[in-house]
């Protein structure tokens, strides 16, 4: 039997706030209740867009505990526990599981990559060793590897398999997935300028970067669609969507981070590879920015 639908609506892959010292919880704090307070649907941490990646394993765990702990449960958190290294994946989401998360964001093994067999095998051994509902991950401009359709068909036999996040930004491929799965995988947007496409399929909601900086506008849209206004739901989609491209002009998260700095809201430090915004992207981006008056 599956589990029951872990959110609907919107989920903030949350930022994780640093200055020079490392992660700056002070802000993380504030920035976790600002979003429960702008009527968040959910929240992941320590994903992509949380420098998952660049975060130590010390790091990574201490995150994942504060996050857990400033949540206390008003709204569903997720935590980021994929890796390259199926056993470092195991281990994480255990951790993550132990602590009280509602479910686990487990991403494509990047860089070695792996056939669909190898997917299968590594996805359902996460699984195995989890006591909580997982998300799948499907990223490949940022892993390599692609999840085919008849994959996820043999993913979802697991039963704490549970949803997808599709971020491959390939509408066909996702419509393919709707058809094949009829159900029985929950399917969330990965991308901020396909959500009410992907609602209109079927699917559950969006994990989101936009609601890092617009969490009760990206709601909204959500919201709209789900009482059948799918016509408002659809105009807002095309209103922010200067703003969603903005926020990827480069890669994720330095756009979202500057966003997030000129809002005062956090210092803008990123880890390398990262690098802080070109000055003429950030310009561009503060600009739209302040026509939806989010800066002064």
């Amino acid at each position: 039997m599956k589990e029951k639908t872990i959110f609907q609506g919107v989920a903030t892959a949350i930022v994780t706030p640093m200055n020079e010292n490392g992660v700056d919880y002070d802000a993380f704090g504030r920035l976790i209740d600002w979003q429960i307070e702008q009527g968040i649907n959910g929240l992941v941490v320590a994903g992509t867009t949380g420098e998952g990646s660049t975060l130590s394993d010390e790091e990574h765990r201490e995150v994942l505990a504060y996050a857990v702990k400033r949540i206390n449960g008003r709204v569903p958190c997720i935590a980021g526990t994929g890796s390259n290294d199926t056993a470092y994946a195991i281990e994480l989401t255990k951790y993550a599981c132990s602590i009280g998360f509602d479910a686990m964001l487990v991403v494509t093994p990047y860089y070695n990559k792996a056939t669909q067999k190898g997917l299968v095998k590594m996805f359902n051994a996460i699984a195995d060793a989890s006591t909580k509902p997982i998300i799948v991950y499907n990223i490949p401009s940022r892993t390599g590897v692609n999840i085919e359709p008849a994959t996820f068909v043999e993913l979802a036999k697991h039963p704490r398999i549970a949803a997808i996040k599709e971020a491959s930004g390939n509408l066909s491929k996702m419509v393919e997935e709707f058809a094949l799965l009829d159900g029985s995988l929950d399917i969330y947007s990965g991308n901020d300028d396909q959500i009410v496409p992907t609602l209109s399929m079927g699917g559950k909601g969006v994990i989101s970067v936009l609601s890092n900086i617009m969490p009760k506008e990206t709601v909204a849209m959500c919201d709209a669609f789900f009482a059948g206004d799918v016509a408002t739901a659809a105009k807002m989609q095309c209103k922010y969507l200067p703003l969603i491209q903005a926020l990827f002009c480069e890669v994720n998260p330095i756009p979202v981070k500057a966003a997030l700095a000129a809002m005062g809201r956090m210092e803008g430090v990123i880890r390398l590879p990262l690098t802080e915004m070109e000055e003429d992207h950030q310009e561009k981006m503060i600009s739209i920015m302040r026509g939806f008056g989010l800066v002064d």
